[in-house]
């Protein structure tokens, strides 16, 4: 039994398998004013339309919907069936305040109230 595929089919499989990932999945990658989707994402890594998406390098921002993800800075990796894979050489998860430089206890209070700001009643 053989498992030949004629190219012409091969080729439709892979635009199809192509399209139903853009459709799943709502990444995005933003470098500089331009964006693109994503079609895939892993712990290192994520991929994009090879035909669609130029070339790749540096630093770059993971969205989800209006959502930021992280800023990576990436690294091509290799290019296979329609897709050009890049692997994370540093991902910061994006936060939406600045880090502390101290400890915050729990159960600290969050603001202080003056003695003579309050009535005497």
């Amino acid at each position: 039994m053989t498992t030949f595929v004629p190219k012409s089919v091969q080729d439709a499989l892979d635009q199809a398998r192509l399209q139903d990932m853009k459709k799943k999945n709502r990444l995005r990658v933003h470098v500089g004013e331009e964006i693109y989707p994503v079609l895939r994402q892993w712990s290192g890594g994520f991929s994009v339309e090879a035909d669609v998406v130029p070339q790749l390098r540096g630093l770059v921002d993971l969205y989800d919907g209006a959502r930021h993800l992280s800023q990576c800075l990436i690294v091509a990796s290799e290019a296979d069936l329609g897709e050009m894979r890049y692997e994370f050489k540093r991902a910061t998860p994006a936060a939406d305040a600045a880090p502390l430089d101290f400890y915050r206890a729990p159960d600290a209070p969050i603001g202080l109230l003056r003695h003579d700001t309050l009535g005497d009643g």
